[in-house]
């Protein structure tokens, strides 16, 4: 596979170097040059070979030999680069040609074509052909991908073709198998993946999966990819799963889901989809809370969200500079079904690193918070809907789980928040004191990370590093009235909090970290320890 960073193979144009006043490449401006420095030759060489003419016959010009061409070929690109060098240099593009495309549809390989039309100079043909070359091969359909610039006809000045050769993949089946931490799930998983590339010939990506997490969740899920084609603005993609989630250990209920996810709109900044799905809630332990017991049974989850994304931080998972903000927008009831979950749920997140110019040393600060809330008659009076509310805690570290309020160095999974007492039934085995945690409408996390390079070579060279760290974060209820009865000093005095230093292991597939965690501050049925934690997390 071509590398795509690499730039695009270049046919210099043919012109001299105007600085002031740059023209358009002209295919005869070189050759005239080459003209005037071997004329006496030049017409030599037409005198003899005149000679030997026959009247009648058009004037056939003699084949160069290869050293010429060179001589030729490279006196173009230097004149080339002089220009590029002094000043913009006027192109435009006449014609896009692609080649090597046995089965994969013309108009795909257009569309991300689209960049070439608006170049107007040489340097931004560059540029273009580039963007190309990586969105080509991020369609996943092609082994290679070579771009090279030639001029264009001689009766159109200043003009360019892109030809474009592609090699498609070989292999149109592929697998993998690995080990992940979501922070979605709040688990670790085990996935394994197929994936089938341009079936029909449309850049179509389809895919199954089965993940398998250590808390007893699995998914079975199946999906197709389409990209931008034809009349289609962004692409666009389909999804259809089986969700099953054991949070008997937490909040004494198991979730199973049977639903069809659409992306209707996806862009670098923006993503809409489309959620339907039929949940269900049991408890086969008998032993919830009043809280959940009110929550058990069917309902229809029937979606629509919003996410804008945008990231400007070197990396994701040992970031040195820059910032990132995620915000996204749910809205839940858009069918009509009076079994349908109506609600809006609004969730951010921002960061900042500041880099701090020694030992590879950054500062990260993050802040991120939520709220969810019913919607339809006497909303306040309800309760949210249980899947939907904010928990905190997890084996996942803070600064890579980007989208919301997630999680807090030293607390376990579900570990803090609005709590309620089981069922209490005459079984010695149960726990007298056991509670489910219920989550919260609105949570609130802030984060302080600083990062630095040790003073050794060996874990330089593996990005070995250490950091410490500080976090706070907090959830409340703010539904069936209760928002009445929290204040911001309430809110604030509640806050639970954690310090810590500790070793960071980043790879291409996860950050793990071995952390010494001391708690500053935590309530009385909070789960939440000082001493030592390993946790693994992808990026976000």
């Amino acid at each position: 596979m071509s590398d795509p960073d690499s730039l695009p193979d270049v046919t210099p144009p043919k012109s001299k170097p105007d600085p002031e006043h740059p023209k358009p490449f002209n295919t005869d401006d070189i050759d005239e040059e080459e003209e005037d420095d071997d004329d006496e030759n030049d017409v030599e060489y037409d005198d003899e070979d005149a000679k030997g003419e026959v009247f009648g016959e058009p004037n056939r010009p003699k084949p160069q030999s290869r050293e010429a061409q060179f001589r030729s070929e490279k006196l173009k690109m230097d004149s080339l680069l002089q220009r590029m060098q002094s000043g913009p240099v006027s192109v435009r593009v006449h014609d896009v040609i692609i080649k090597g495309n046995t089965k994969t549809k013309d108009h795909v390989i257009e569309a991300e074509t689209e960049v070439l039309n608006n170049v107007g100079s040489m340097q931004e043909l560059l540029k273009a052909s580039q963007i190309v070359n990586l969105r080509l091969q991020a369609l996943e359909i092609f082994d290679s991908v070579k771009i090279t610039l030639d001029s264009g006809p001689p009766e159109l000045p200043g003009t360019a073709n892109v030809i474009i050769e592609v090699v498609e993949t070989a292999s149109p089946l592929s697998g993998q198998i690995g080990a992940y931490t979501k922070a979605e799930a709040r688990s670790s998983t085990v996935e394994g993946s197929l994936k089938y590339k341009n079936f029909f010939g449309y850049g179509d990506l389809w895919d199954g999966s089965l993940a398998y997490g250590y808390d007893h969740s699995a998914e079975l899920s199946a999906g197709v990819f389409l990209p931008k084609f034809k009349g289609l603005v962004t692409p666009v993609s389909a999804r259809a799963y089986l969700l099953s989630q054991d949070w008997l250990k937490f909040s004494s209920y198991k979730e199973r889901s049977m639903g069809l996810s659409l992306g209707l709109f996806s862009t670098p900044y923006h993503d809409l989809a489309y959620n339907l799905a039929w949940r269900t809630l049991t408890d086969p332990s008998q032993m919830s809370s009043r809280s959940i017991r009110r929550q058990l049974g069917h309902n229809l989850l029937s979606s629509l969200k919003y996410t804008f994304k945008f990231d400007r931080r070197n990396s994701t998972m040992r970031p040195t500079w820059g910032y990132a903000f995620v915000s996204t927008t749910q809205i839940g009831g858009l069918a009509p079904d009076s079994r349908s979950l109506r609600f809006l749920r609004q969730e951010f997140d921002l960061r900042y690193v500041v880099p701090l110019g020694f030992y590879h040393a950054a500062l990260n600060f993050g802040v991120s918070g939520g709220v969810v809330f019913p919607w339809g008659n006497g909303f306040s009076s309800r309760p949210s809907s249980l899947p939907e509310r904010f928990f905190l805690g997890g084996n996942i570290s803070p600064v890579c789980a980007l989208g919301g309020p997630t999680a807090l160095w030293g607390f376990k999974t579900r570990g803090l928040g609005p709590t309620e007492p089981k069922r209490q039934v005459n079984n010695e085995s149960a726990d007298p004191s056991g509670v489910d945690f219920l989550g919260g409408d609105l949570a609130v996390t802030a984060l302080a990370d600083l990062s630095f390079d040790l003073p050794f070579r060996w874990f330089r060279e593996k990005g070995i590093h250490a950091h410490v760290f500080a976090c706070a974060g907090n959830v409340a209820k703010l539904t069936e009235n209760e928002y009445r009865n929290i204040s911001v000093q309430k809110f604030v005095e509640s806050l639970r909090s954690s310090v810590g230093v500790g070793l960071v292991v980043p790879t291409s597939l996860f950050r793990m970290e071995l952390n010494y965690c001391y708690i500053l501050k935590k309530l009385d049925h909070d789960r939440a320890k000082t001493g030592v934690w390993l946790t693994f997390s992808a990026a976000s």
